[in-house]
């Protein structure tokens, strides 16, 4: 490959990395504190096989987390719907791997069998991204929220508990790869506030 097209190649991935972060939860209130994991009751987990371009048996405990989330965006073609976070620990140089969950049609609170779900793992800094690009490749079997905690009289943080399963793989935006996430489970943390809430009804 040419240096030029070297160079093609590395800005058009940096251009994607940049776009699937902005669609992931960034670092606000909704993020676990510092120093704490998801909860400061130590009890957040991911647990997840992957295979294909990346071999991978995840085991994140709590205190390696990094965790954010709260009510997906709603589409035309899957609405409501709440979007988890997880980041695991940092391995260096700035690298991490970040697995968000897209789960369709949960409203704050509510307990589901069976839904739809998207995934996209962020190699961050790496420049990688994989992403199922749809609810219709992984499916979560169980997935319950618990209120465990309150920030002032508007927001309330949920833990939510799922396990899932994805029969279709993440494809690489940028490669062509795939990976597939066999299985998952997680505890993770989102947050919903009287914003959401108000935009949740409207649609």
């Amino acid at each position: 490959m040419s240096h030029r097209a070297l160079a093609g190649a590395c800005t058009a991935a940096f251009l994607v990395l940049t776009t699937a972060s902005a669609t992931a939860p960034t670092p606000s209130s909704a993020e676990s504190p510092s120093g704490t994991g998801c909860f400061v009751a130590g009890d957040g987990f991911l647990r997840a096989r992957l295979r294909g371009a990346v071999n991978l048996d995840i085991d994140w405990k709590n205190a390696d987390m990094e965790c954010a989330g709260g009510p997906r965006p709603p589409r035309k073609d899957a609405r409501h719907g709440i979007r988890v976070s997880i980041g695991g620990p940092l391995r260096g140089d700035g690298r991490r791997i970040r697995v968000v969950f897209g789960i369709e049609k949960l409203r704050e609170g509510e307990a589901g069998e069976g839904l739809g779900t998207n995934v996209t793992l962020l190699f961050e800094g790496e420049q990688r991204v994989f992403a199922t690009r749809g609810d219709d490749k992984c499916t979560v079997d169980s997935v319950t929220q618990q209120r465990v905690e309150s920030l002032g009289a508007t927001r309330a943080v949920y833990k939510v508990v799922a396990r899932g399963f994805c029969l279709g793989p993440a494809t690489s935006l940028t490669q062509g790869e795939r990976v597939f996430l066999t299985s998952f489970d997680f505890a993770g943390r989102i947050e919903f506030g009287d914003d959401d809430r108000r935009a949740n009804l409207e649609n």
